[in-house]
């Protein structure tokens, strides 16, 4: 930890940390881990229990007057009229973990009245800490970090989270992706939305979007984009978008041609906008193959 950093990060990064060590001992033998199922195609394990106990402990020894908004846990521990409130992930990314694919990570935040200051997303398995203090940059292993450069959408490496459960609109998703894949580099999924925000903001990729997030997804990851220079939002573009369950981060220029293309699939577009959308998917129906 350093003293340089604010105490509550140094918190934050610690309790990552700890996090971390338990996945990186459970990875050794992955086989070994019990797997329940939440939902269809959505699993906890007991190593996302065990990190998040560790990652609350760590916390409320250090500030028990705190609230905490938690995946698992939900909102069961802590003092839940704080205006403190750490939202965590102990392990974003089960799926990938679970099948020895190594791209998860532990993502911890701290909002102050509903706006997040303080981000820690680590990844155990590069031993890679993205850290972030709210006017205060962001950071990789105590490096300063900046969204990308670049500033057309065909140079532009974009990922993105596919939809998985029963009941999501997996047409409209299709078509979601048939209008940012030809105008872009590449398309990548790479199953842990925290890591993909912490990317954006490293600057290895120019662009994220997804829908079906929680905040615990995405807290971290927000303030990791903005304080490297990036934008973050909804798919209409607006920044309060915690609870919107869509994100949308970027560098700016690529954000800005982002939105345009993604918007019409937003909940929060309007019925010309949505028509559209509706249009597309259907088309994309109407083309595939029968099989």
């Amino acid at each position: 930890m350093s003293s340089t950093l604010h105490p509550m990060l140094n918190v934050a990064i610690k309790a990552a940390r700890a996090a971390g060590a338990i996945i990186n001992r459970a990875a050794l033998d992955v086989e070994s881990v019990r797997v329940s199922q939440k939902q269809v195609n959505d699993f906890v394990t007991e190593v996302d229990h065990a990190s998040e106990e560790a990652i609350i402990e760590t916390l409320l020894t250090a500030y028990p007057g705190h609230a905490i908004l938690a995946e698992e846990s939900g909102r069961t521990k802590g003092a839940q009229d704080s205006d403190f409130v750490w939202i965590i992930d102990p392990l974003d990314g089960t799926t990938n973990f679970i099948h020895g694919f190594p791209v998860y990570c532990v993502s911890i935040a701290l909002a102050v009245k509903g706006k997040v200051e303080q981000a820690v997303v680590y990844d155990p398995t590069r031993n890679d800490l993205f850290t972030a203090t709210k006017g205060r940059g962001a950071f990789l292993n105590e490096r300063r970090i900046r969204v990308s450069k670049r500033t057309q959408m065909e140079q532009s490496l974009i990922a993105t989270g596919f939809p998985f459960r029963k009941g999501d609109d997996f047409p409209s998703y299709l078509a979601m992706m048939s209008d940012i894949m030809q105008r872009c580099a590449g398309l990548r999924r790479p199953g842990a939305a925290a890591l993909d925000l912490a990317y954006v903001a490293a600057g290895r990729t120019d662009g994220f979007f997804e829908t079906g997030l929680s905040p615990w997804d995405v807290a971290a990851g927000s303030l990791l984009v903005t304080e490297a220079g990036g934008l973050v939002g909804n798919f209409t573009g607006e920044p309060d978008f915690l609870e919107h369950k869509e994100c949308l981060a970027a560098n700016p220029r690529i954000y800005g041609q982002m939105v345009p293309l993604l918007n019409k699939y937003s909940k929060f577009a309007g019925a010309e906008e949505k028509s559209l959308a509706r249009q597309n998917a259907e088309k994309l129906k109407l083309s595939r193959p029968a099989v």
